[in-house]
Formats: C-alpha cells, structure tokens, sequence
C-alpha cells in the first residue's frame, strides 16, 4: 500500500471522533491538578491550609496559559483549579475539543512543572455555553466554591493543629453548617472575613489598556501609544459587584459579528 494511501486510511481513525465547539458559543475551560493533595503535602512541605509559593505558581501558570494565543479574555484560579473564558470568536485548532483539552492540560503541566521543580499534571475540560448568563453563572459558581473550600479548609487545619486526626477533623466538620464554621473559627482567633482576599475569592486575571510614551521616528516627535497588558487581581469584588465585573469581562469576549 502506498504511503499516501496508508496515511488517508489510519487518519480515519485518529478523527473518527472529532467533535468541534459551535462557532458564537463561549467556551470556559476548566483545568485541575491530579493528585495535588499528595503534591502539596507530602512531596513539598507547602504550609496549610494556604501558602502563598502555591498561589504563586498557579498564578504564574495562568498568565503562563493567557499568553499562550489562545485568545483567552478572563482567567481565574483557586485552590489548584483554572478557569479560562476565550473570547467567543476564538477559533485555536477549529475549535476541536481534543486538540483543547490535551494541548491545555499540557501547557499547564508544563508551565507549573516548571516552576516547581518536579512533575505534576492538569487535566482539562470545557463548558459550552450557549448565553452570557450561564457564563457569569459559571463564574459566580467557582468564585462562591472557593469561599466554601476556604472556610472548610481552615477549619479542617485548625482542628488538626490542635491535635485532631485527619478522620476526626472530617467528622467534626460534616456536623457543621456555615454558621457553626465561622463561630469556630472566630472562637479561636480567626475572623474568617478578614482573611486574604485572595483565599477567599480566588484571583482574576483580565487583559486592561494602558498609555505608553512613544516615538515617532517620521515626525520626531514623543506620541501617545496604546498597549495591552494582563492584569492580576487578588482582592475579587464577591456578589453583585462581581456580576458587574464579569459582565466587563463579557463585554470584551463578545463577537465582533453579534
């Protein structure tokens, strides 16, 4: 069999199940860490509940991830999970959602590998999301889940630090409702509410315009210049505030063609 007919006949196989994300509908990707627990704990001597080197890495490896062209508009991570809304005209690979999720989950493996010092993987998968509201649903979804996992987690740590083991920290905690959380917390010197902003609300990433000085060598003269930059925000506004800053967000994913 010639080469040429071989390749035609095994490519088949290969995207026999290729799907494609409709063009107009937005995609958010959602990328987690396998086996970070382990990784965090056991393998790197990170402080708990939260470590500022962790954040750091994970932060590295979303700008890392935006500029990446991918087109991505808005990033967020928490915890060791990333967000990422692309803009709704973005085509990177048709996008085929193979292609996405390996190359992705690579880049970010990659990126957070990196900067560790030692091998760890993400995996990748998208949300299609046909509305603007499910977007901001979606964003409001992972925001108010990293302020659930904040306060369960210190109060876990708090637990264990005063002796409790692991079984019996959980247990305790299953009884709990918010309320009873916070007040433990507050009983032992921590004001949940005051804590970073950032381990409560997660961090945002988003793209802003900024004036730059200059040259024009035809005229001679010093112009105005704009520019692009990525901005990293670690004090998240929460509720309505943040619907009004994801619409911001949304504003700037919109379609040129809508």
């Amino acid at each position: 069999m010639k080469f040429d007919d071989l390749e035609a006949k095994m490519r088949r196989f290969e995207s026999a199940h290729d799907h494609c994300v409709l063009p107009g509908i937005y995609m958010v990707a959602r990328l987690d860490g396998r086996g970070f627990t382990r990784l965090t704990k056991e393998l790197h001597a990170f402080e708990a509940p939260f470590d500022e080197r962790f954040r750091d890495h994970m932060v590295a490896t979303v700008e890392w991830l935006m500029n990446a062209d991918f087109r991505v508009v808005y990033g967020f991570t928490q915890s060791d999970e990333i967000s990422l809304l692309f803009h709704q005209d973005a085509d990177p690979f048709d996008r085929k959602l193979r292609k996405l999720h390996s190359l992705l989950a690579a880049e970010a493996s990659a990126a957070f590998s990196l900067r560790l010092g030692t091998v760890a993987c993400f995996d990748c998968r998208i949300s299609q999301l046909p509305a603007p509201n499910l977007v901001r649903d979606y964003f409001r979804w992972r925001q108010e889940d990293a302020a659930r996992n904040a306060l369960s987690a210190h109060c876990y740590w708090l637990l264990r630090k005063k002796g409790d083991t692991a079984t019996k920290a959980s247990a305790a905690l299953e009884r709990l409702g918010t309320a009873e959380k916070n007040e433990l917390l507050f009983q032992n010197g921590i004001n949940f509410n005051r804590l970073p902003v950032w381990q409560r609300r997660g961090v945002g990433f988003f793209w802003e315009s900024y004036e730059k000085d200059g040259f024009n060598p035809k005229t001679g003269r010093t112009v105005k210049a704009i520019r692009h930059r990525l901005r990293v925000e670690d004090t998240l506004p929460m509720k309505k505030e943040y619907d009004a800053f994801l619409d911001q967000r949304l504003a700037e994913a919109k379609s040129t063609e809508a």
